[in-house]
């Protein structure tokens, strides 16, 4: 019995295995992580530099101009960073997302905090049109039962600010679990207007 069982054992292992590859979808208007930055489309660049997160323009390679996106310290650490482009009310505007994470831990309680940015610039003003954040707490805390040596873990999840949805024609939706929004682009006023 043993020698059927290593045998079929033996016989599992050694058969050949096949699985699908993915295919990788790239889009031709989003970029992302580059050599010379954190994401790159056309002639901008988004990188941290001087201390600043910014958008860098370029001229010829070479820097024109730059927007500052935010300040930034040596534990800024971006991830998911991308820079893609669309249009509304007739202007090509250009989209930057990151994500940020940060953990808060004590003795009792771990907090992994993410939050997801989502900014749009118009760079023939060289300004900022729109921003939208949204942030995910998720907790885990060791509570007491009743006044006894006993305890639990138990963990939430806290949701602040609003999902950023860009829509196909140019207009903006935030949803939260209770409301949403829809703005669309005015540009005489170069800015994002509540519908």
């Amino acid at each position: 019995m043993k020698k059927i069982a290593l045998f079929v054992l033996v016989a599992l292992l050694s058969m050949p295995s096949y699985a699908q590859k993915k295919k990788s979808s790239a889009s031709k208007a989003t970029t992302s992580a580059s050599a010379s930055g954190l994401a790159k489309i056309d002639n901008l660049i988004a990188e941290v530099k001087k201390g600043n997160f910014q958008l860098t323009i370029t001229e010829n390679g070479k820097e024109k101009d730059a927007m500052i996106v935010k300040a930034a310290d040596a534990n800024f650490k971006p991830t998911n960073c991308k820079l893609s482009s669309f249009t509304a009310g007739g202007t090509k505007l250009y989209l930057l997302t990151w994500t940020e994470t940060a953990q808060i831990k004590t003795a009792k309680k771990t907090e992994d905090i993410t939050t997801i940015y989502s900014v749009i610039y118009e760079i023939g003003s060289k300004k900022q049109v729109f921003s939208n954040s949204q942030m995910t707490n998720h907790i885990t805390e060791v509570v007491s039962l009743g006044g006894t040596a006993a305890t639990e873990t138990q963990e939430k999840i806290r949701r602040d600010g609003f999902e950023f949805i860009l829509n196909p024609d140019g207009s903006v939706t935030q949803k939260s679990k209770t409301q949403q929004n829809k703005w669309v682009y005015d540009a005489t006023k170069i800015e994002f207007v509540k519908k």
